[in-house]
C-alpha cells in the first residue's frame, strides 16, 4: 500500500469519527430518545461547542470528497512520489487540528488548520498536473 493510501485511509476513518463528541452530547442534553428525534426548535438546544463539532464534522466531509479524488487519482496514475506522500500525511494532521480548533472555537488556528488542508489539495493537484 502506498503511502497515500495509507494516510487517505486513515483520514477516512477519522472523518468517521468526527460525529462521536456532538452525538453523545446530543444524548447526553436531550436524552437517548430525544437524540434520535427529528429535528425541532421544541428539542434542547446543545451547547455551541456541540454545533461547532458538527460543522466540523460536515466541513471535514465536504473536504475529504476532494482529498480522496486526488489521493485515488495518484494511485492510479501512479504519481506517487515522496512529496505527495509527505503532503498526505500533512493533511491527516492539519484536519485533525481543524476539526479540534474548530470546536474549541479558535478562530484564526480553524482558518490556517483549513488553509494548510486547501494547500495539500493544490500539491496533490500540481503532482497530478506534472507541475511539481
Amino acid at each position: 500500500m502506498s503511502q497515500e493510501m495509507f494516510w487517505l485511509i486513515l483520514t477516512a476513518l477519522m472523518t468517521s469519527l468526527f460525529w462521536v463528541p456532538y452525538v453523545l452530547n446530543r444524548m447526553a442534553v436531550r436524552g437517548i430518545v430525544g437524540s434520535m428525534a427529528n429535528p425541532s426548535s421544541k428539542l434542547k438546544a446543545q451547547p455551541a461547542w456541540a454545533e461547532r463539532s458538527r460543522q466540523a464534522h460536515t466541513n471535514a466531509v465536504e473536504n475529504l470528497v476532494v482529498f480522496a479524488a486526488l489521493v485515488l487519482a495518484l494511485e492510479v496514475l501512479k504519481a506517487g512520489s515522496a512529496l505527495t506522500a509527505t503532503a498526505c500525511a500533512v493533511y491527516f494532521w492539519v484536519r485533525l487540528a481543524h476539526f479540534a480548533v474548530y470546536t474549541a472555537g479558535i478562530p484564526v488556528a480553524r482558518t490556517l488548520a483549513f488553509l494548510g488542508g486547501w494547500a495539500v489539495q493544490v500539491v496533490l493537484a500540481l503532482a497530478l498536473l506534472g507541475i511539481l
